[in-house]
């Protein structure tokens, strides 16, 4: 499973030694974070609610799928704490209109049953660029937000090991889903990141260092699951072709 402590040498600390901290009071930073913040508050709910209809979906782990709902909805109160330190009213609209493609197709494989897609979009592509980003930031945030991002991060392990394990044990029949589901969602995640480049770029993240630790942690995750090195090669490439 994929490891939650950054490594010295990781992407992520070099990517945050190689970045000056912002101006957190400047105009350019705080129209960024309002938006990035938005996305962060809109994409905690989105998990909340989408662990809540797993439950409903699968009833021997609901249990389990709602205490992971509990801790998204306490990320998503954690994030809106960070934009109120800093004074910046989070831009919900834009955030909804960001994450309304993963949406749309986590609605519909849910309104068929379609377990796999579901935590192929919520337990893979959403926990694994949420992990990503969030290690990226966390050396260029604010003294606030930093504490409560790195808390969160360790929580995202367990969403993400969630999945993992339920698509491993389950590997043989979902195999040919979960690539189906891999070409249809993978690339909506370097289109949304494409939407905030400027943003990315405005709370002095690293967009390449983003996609970097994501390619990593998708490519393992697939690999914890039972695809081979050639197989997750060809299955991130899918997402790197709209990147």
């Amino acid at each position: 499973m994929a490891q939650a402590n950054v490594l010295p040498n990781s992407p992520q600390s070099l990517a945050g030694e190689a970045r000056t901290a912002p101006d957190y009071s400047s105009t350019v930073y705080r129209q960024a974070y309002s938006r990035i913040n938005g996305i962060v508050i809109e994409g905690e709910q989105e998990a909340n609610d989408n662990y809540l209809k797993l439950a409903e979906m699968l009833p021997d782990s609901a249990d389990e799928l709602r205490k992971l709902a509990k801790m998204e909805l306490r990320h998503m109160k954690g994030f809106q704490s960070c934009g109120k330190n800093l004074q910046v009213e989070p831009d919900m609209e834009f955030a909804r209109a960001f994450f309304s493609p993963l949406h749309d197709n986590f609605q519909k494989a849910a309104a068929v049953g379609d377990l796999v897609t579901c935590f192929v979009i919520q337990s893979l592509i959403i926990e694994c660029f949420a992990i990503a980003a969030y290690n990226i930031y966390i050396p260029v945030a604010d003294d606030f937000a930093r504490k409560i991002t790195e808390g969160v991060v360790k929580d995202e392990y367990l969403h993400l090991n969630f999945g993992e394990r339920w698509l491993g044990e389950h590997f043989t029949e979902a195999k040919a889903q979960i690539e189906v589901a891999n070409a249809q969602n993978l690339p909506l995640v370097w289109q949304m990141l494409q939407q905030v480049d400027e943003d990315v770029e405005g709370i002095h993240m690293d967009r390449e260092a983003i996609v970097e630790d994501f390619m990593i942690a998708y490519g393992e995750a697939l690999a914890n699951i039972g695809f081979s090195t050639r197989e997750v090669m060809r299955l991130s490439a899918q997402g790197l072709r709209a990147a």
